[in-house]
């Protein structure tokens, strides 16, 4: 088949691209090359594809005309993955122009086209559990290492209310909107993906984004210090510490979006709810113990800083409708999705 991946130079986005060359599929890049490590990313993909297999374009989604001459020149595509966008809440912040700009305006682009030149192709969507709000209504209770739901014993459903907060938070969850209502009242075949914490190989993550792979990257850091005999540098961490997500290996992301295709008939306004399950959480204390003890080092350094705005205090996502309707489930679970992440981890050293 002939896929469309906006982003597809990013870490969702190149993982996808991959796994679709390696099943023979031909691949359409859309991606401006904004973020750290999409350069790299699409050096590495190069070298993967067959002859004719990769077609790449340099380009911002928030440009109609960009998004429109992609579409033009190929004139159809069978499924379209739009992974593009700023995904960093402290970004958003601090530039919510260029945030609505990429993922409202840049979203709505890709619908249009797609409704233009392939109404008929699959669109997949990657949004986001923070378009639920900083889900201060629900009650939590403390532990030694976590925050827990007491009453949603197996995570948070698709029931739940959204609540915007943030510009992030806010254009994602109108992005999340507009995919979900072009099925309802164009007829397009699309999915909603709202993504908890996903981690794997080329991701290129930062304090502010990519908190798995971030949190690697320290412990291996005060690994090579004790190794030499150094003092140790403590990172600092948002919070208590406390604070859960469930966590979803890149490998079972890959897999999620293949099953879609394989049900796109079926994918008219869909909405999941994705992550690793109740299985696969962690806090951020959980996590250090973690990667201490596969590190074989002592407790990891970090200072505690104020909690950030909005933040969630727990968010597990229950993805018993994911595991009925598409007959999919995480296969990576956390030791050994932390070993491969520190793997690549120890190659951005």
């Amino acid at each position: 088949m002939r896929v469309l991946i906006t982003g597809g130079c990013g870490f969702l986005g190149s993982n996808l691209a991959a796994a679709f060359m390696a099943d023979g599929d031909e691949i359409v890049i859309l991606d401006a090359l904004f973020r750290k490590g999409s350069a790299s990313n699409l050096h590495w993909l190069k070298k993967q594809a067959k002859q004719h297999q990769l077609h790449f374009h340099q380009g911002d989604i928030a440009e109609c005309e960009e998004v429109r001459s992609v579409f033009r020149r190929y004139s159809s595509f069978d499924y379209v993955c739009h992974v593009a966008g700023q995904v960093a809440m402290t970004t958003s912040l601090q530039d919510p122009r260029r945030d609505l700009q990429t993922n409202v305006v840049g979203t709505f682009n890709v619908l249009e086209a797609v409704r233009e030149y392939c109404p008929d192709a699959l669109v997949a969507y990657s949004s986001t559990n923070k378009v639920y709000g900083d889900l201060a209504w629900i009650r939590t209770e403390e532990t030694e290492t976590r925050y827990c739901l007491p009453n949603h014993p197996e995570g948070l459903d698709e029931t739940l209310p959204l609540d915007f907060s943030t510009p992030y938070g806010c254009s994602k969850g109108a992005a999340d909107q507009y995919v979900r209502d072009w099925a309802r009242v164009y007829g397009l075949k699309t999915v909603v993906f709202r993504h908890s914490s996903i981690y794997g190989g080329r991701q290129f993550a930062s304090f502010d984004q990519g908190w798995v792979g971030w949190f690697c990257q320290q412990a291996l850091a005060q690994q090579q210090a004790h190794l030499n005999g150094l003092a140790i540098s403590p990172f600092n961490i948002a919070g208590t510490g406390k604070q859960v997500r469930d966590v979803l290996h890149a490998d079972d992301l890959v897999k999620l979006y293949r099953c879609a295709y394989g049900m796109r008939d079926m994918m008219v306004g869909e909405i999941f709810n994705i992550g690793g399950g109740i299985t696969n959480s962690l806090s951020l204390l959980e996590l250090f113990e973690i990667l201490s003890q596969i590190l074989q080092i002592p407790p990891l350094v970090y200072r505690n800083e104020s909690r950030r705005a909005s933040d969630q205090d727990c968010f597990i996502a229950a993805i018993a409708k994911a595991q009925s309707i598409l007959g999919w489930s995480p296969q990576v679970n956390c030791e050994a999705g932390l070993k491969k992440m520190l793997s690549w981890a120890q190659e951005l050293i």
